[in-house]
């Protein structure tokens, strides 16, 4: 039986822990070594006694930091806690190999389902129409380099080489290949000297593809055989997608080139793939005709071919794949504007589409089976048509997305130019949605070569111009949905396919086909209170119901951060889940199956949490086996850094979605109860939240003294500026700097601000919040993440970083306020879940925290004297230096930040 977590974890990151000391002995010497060691001692004790004299002895030590060690301290902590991270990781990979039969598997989603009377056939129909799809984005929470995340994933190599070695002398030498690693981890820089680019942005996306998801989906289905039964030959349904290159929404980087650009660099990564696979099954299929007869087909392909080599004369599959593979090298320069990395020995004509490449492997792989049987059902070649079949040539599927007000200024100048109308952003909504219903009848385009347009306008029909051409040459997959952000209306959505017609992507007809399909984001309480009318509107226009009736489906988008920016994490948590209830139920009357797209980020106060237990929550009817769902930041890589935790991640997402889909109390119904409590428990959440956020004089002062939001704006971790305007305003603020910032000072308030005073205000009697805690996932969720939040604030920290607020009076007033509020949160959270301490009911995840903390809370006090050196004007690089690594420091030791 495998040990607890905690005993695993400590093991591990001792090991670890020897490893790197050693490295920096030998590099550093021995006195700086102890210099680090006494102020992990120090923190260690007084995490253990908590006394004064304890923390006056780390006071002590940290302040005789000079300015030189202590960035270099620094660095040490951040580097111990990435390497706290590996041993996480490390453990979570043997828990994979050991078969931990856990619910949050395919297997055990099984065995949960047929306790409650669900078949193995049901979850197979349901599969076969699946769609589950994680979807990369740059928002950037992510403060590692590539670099950094490359060299960890070598220390994992390394750590796995050493704990399955079989013998002292094979420990021994995985030992020192391990202490090589480390000693370049060491010397490795953790921060980036320049702001990353969208072509870094990029890169960073196609290597989770490269090192992960490539080799993770064909590996996951080829077990998920096994797990449903031989015979079974599931579609597809697993799909990553991505934002990168495709989101301009707030970004000017984001040009037609860079779209181009992504699906170059995603085309190559997945032409290479298949490249190196077709040329080494070649390698393999040594069969002789004179041994073995061949179908009719593979006899043509291979024919077709024109191998010239008398080697492979009597070697039909060899002779079939040179074919297979100079047609395959012929289309890669095609798709990436490169040469191929391994060149033909046979000309080939390009392949027009995926589906002409399968057709060949399928030829190859129906000989195969029918004349050597079911030998040849598993392995490579069947992995290579599920690989084809999920990624095809543009690896994964693009979203574009922008503001809803951009697209209506260039219907504005368009309309205009063309002598529709003279000011089409002064109509009303009626007059708006009458006046584009009438452009998207007929076939007539508003652009013309011969007119002078404004910047915006040119570059957002070039984009759009980018898109036909991308959609052209990798195919329809390339790009299927066009993100409204900030929709409010249906003339936004309208607007979209009003710019598609121009190039050809919508089609005025009977009926009328889109290439690709608008796509609502509703993010503000507001507009998600608002987003069931929309909807109903937009989908009762005859025009809509025929575009929509070809796929018989309709994705919305839900955000997640700004909603919670703007009106707590309760608030929009509960507003989040009414909404979707209510969504399914306007689009299932329509005919329609609804698709949600899940805008979550990695940090609660962004959504994030536990995506398993998330899906559990989700109202009824509202999975349905379909799904998508954002990947931000840090979250990515925690997921997916290798095959095995990409595997993983995958399964548990798949599990949820199979057990949201069919467990009959996977979310028990609404009851008017529910309703009436959480109404009110949001109602007076938002009041206390917006209360001391958006009605408190001063509290935007207090925030960007208090916090390192302006530190963080200067770390070059995205492409994309921190403001959506410039601005000094909570509302201009983007949600990932807001949240980041908080975690940071460690108040973590987006992420349980307000609920004190919803408990105790709210009218609720706590017997009936128990009773809610007790028999309603959706709200023990919701109290699981608020839970795990709190446990890693510390409100001591938070008021040390209050202390940097100049204006005395207003920092004791707000923190004042955040402190009531936080022993009102924690009072209420205890009382319900009938706990003595915060995470009495999960001592794993308690243990984890509690270990990290003594490395995580020296950094926050160096941060502070930092910033507080800073912002006197003390503007010496090393300064900077240590502020930016004491952030990538707490931002590891938490590890879902933004």
């Amino acid at each position: 039986m495998a040990q607890p977590l905690p005993i695993q974890l400590r093991a591990t990151v001792r090991f670890l822990g020897r490893v790197l000391g050693d490295v920096i002995r030998a590099q550093d010497g021995q006195a700086v070594f102890n210099q680090i060691e006494e102020i992990r001692q120090a923190s260690v004790g007084f995490h253990r006694e908590g006394t004064p004299e304890a923390a006056g002895l780390m006071a002590q030590r940290l302040g005789a930091l000079s300015l030189e060690d202590t960035v270099r301290f620094a660095h040490s902590f951040a580097c111990f806690l990435l390497i706290t991270n590996i041993a996480e990781d490390q453990i979570q990979r043997g828990r994979i190999r050991a078969g931990d039969e856990r619910a949050d598997t395919l297997a055990g989603a099984l065995r949960a389902l047929a306790a409650e009377g669900v078949g193995r056939e049901a979850v197979v129909d349901l599969l076969r129409g699946a769609l589950i799809a994680p979807v990369i984005t740059a928002h950037p929470s992510e403060v590692r380099r590539k670099s950094v995340l490359d060299r960890q994933s070598a220390i994992a190599r390394g750590l796995d080489d050493y704990e399955r070695a079989d013998s002292d002398a094979g420990r021994a030498a995985a030992e020192r290949e391990l202490m090589r690693e480390v000693s370049i981890f060491w010397r490795t820089r953790l921060l980036r000297q320049v702001r990353i680019a969208v072509s870094d942005e990029i890169e960073n996306a196609v290597s989770y593809f490269e090192r992960s998801f490539l080799e993770a989906l064909p590996a996951l289905y080829a077990h998920w055989r096994g797990v449903l039964g031989e015979a079974e030959a599931l579609p597809s349904f697993l799909r990553v997608g991505t934002w990168v290159g495709g989101d301009r929404d707030g970004n000017p980087y984001v040009t037609p080139q860079v779209m181009r650009q992504a699906l170059a660099r995603q085309s190559r990564a997945a032409l290479r793939l298949y490249l190196d696979r077709v040329h080494a099954l070649g390698a393999e299929l040594s069969i002789s005709a004179e041994l073995a007869g061949v179908t009719p087909g593979l006899q043509a392909l291979a024919d077709r071919a024109h191998d010239p080599s008398p080697h492979r004369a009597d070697e039909p599959y060899r002779r079939a794949l040179t074919g297979v593979y100079a047609r395959l090298a012929a289309t890669y320069p095609l798709l990436t504007g490169e040469a191929p990395p391994r060149p033909a020995s046979t000309p080939g004509e390009p392949y027009a589409s995926p589906a002409e490449f399968r057709a060949d492997l399928q030829t190859v792989l129906d000989s195969l089976l029918e004349k050597h049987g079911a030998a040849f059902a598993e392995g490579p070649l069947p992995d290579l048509l599920r690989a084809l079949d999920t990624f095809g040539f543009h690896l994964a599927t693009l979203d574009m997305r922008q503001n809803s007000a951009v697209h209506a200024r260039v219907c504005a100048e368009l309309l205009e130019t063309a002598g529709v109308i003279d000011d089409y952003e002064a109509l009303d909504e009626a007059s708006r949605c009458q006046l584009l219903l009438s452009e998207l009848r007929h076939g007539r385009l508003l652009a013309s070569p011969f007119a002078t347009y404004g910047e915006e306008t040119t570059r957002e029909l070039e984009v759009l111009a980018a898109a036909a051409e991308i959609k052209r040459r990798y195919g329809p997959d390339a790009i299927r949905a066009y993100i409204v952000s900030n929709t409010t209306s249906v003339s936004d959505l309208l607007e979209v396919y009003l710019l598609l017609k121009e190039v050809g992507l919508f089609r005025p007809g009977a009926p009328p086909t889109a290439d690709i399909l608008a796509e609502p984001l509703f993010e503000t309480i507001e507009d998600l209170r608002a987003a069931p009318k929309t909807m109903a509107r937009y989908l009762e226009l005859p025009l809509i119901r025929d575009l929509l009736a070809q796929a018989g489906l309709q994705e919305v988008m839900i955000g997640y951060s700004d909603s919670n920016k703007d009106g707590s994490y309760l608030t929009s948590t509960w507003e989040l889940h009414k909404t979707s209830r209510a969504l399914a139920s306007v689009v299932g009357g329509c005919g329609l199956r609804l698709q949600l797209f899940h805008g979550r980020g990695g940090a609660v106060g962004r959504g994030g949490g536990s995506s398993f237990e998330a899906l559990l929550a989700q109202p009824q009817g509202t999975v349905g086996g379909r799904i998508r769902i954002t990947e931000q930041g840090e979250v990515v890589a925690n997921k997916y850094a290798d095959p095995e935790l990409a595997r993983r991640s995958l399964e548990t997402l798949t599990a949820g979605v199979v057990l949201a889909s069919l467990r009959p109390h996977a979310a028990a119904d609404l009851t008017a109860p529910h309703t009436k409590a959480l109404d009110a428990l949001a109602r007076t959440a938002m009041g206390a939240y917006r209360g001391l956020v958006y009605e408190t004089p001063g509290f935007v002062d207090y925030f960007f003294a208090a916090t390192p939001i302006a530190e963080i704006a200067d770390l070059n971790i995205g492409s994309r500026p921190t403001s959506r305007q410039a601005s000094r305003s909570i509302q201009g603020l983007r949600a990932i700097p807001w949240v980041f910032s908080w975690s940071q000072s460690r108040a973590m308030l987006p992420g349980w601000y307000g609920f004190g005073s919803a408990v105790a205000n709210g009218g609720v009697a706590m017997s009936q919040l128990r009773e809610l805690w007790e028999s309603w996932p959706f709200f023990a969720t919701t109290l699981a993440n608020m839970e795990m939040v709190l446990a890693k604030g510390d409100l001591g920290i938070a008021g040390r970083y209050a202390s940097l607020v100049e204006d005395r009076a207003l920092a004791e007033r707000v923190f004042g306020e955040i402190r009531a509020e936080w022993d009102r949160t924690v009072g209420a959270l205890l009382e319900i879940t009938g706990q003595g301490a915060l995470l009495e009911h999960n001592p794993d995840l308690a243990a984890v925290i509690r270990s990290r903390l003594p490395y995580i809370d020296p950094l926050n006090h160096l941060q502070i004297e930092l910033i507080r050196r800073r912002r006197a004007g003390d503007d010496q690089e090393a300064v900077r230096q240590g502020i930016h690594l004491t952030i990538n420091g707490v931002a590891a030791g938490l590890r879902n930040t933004g």
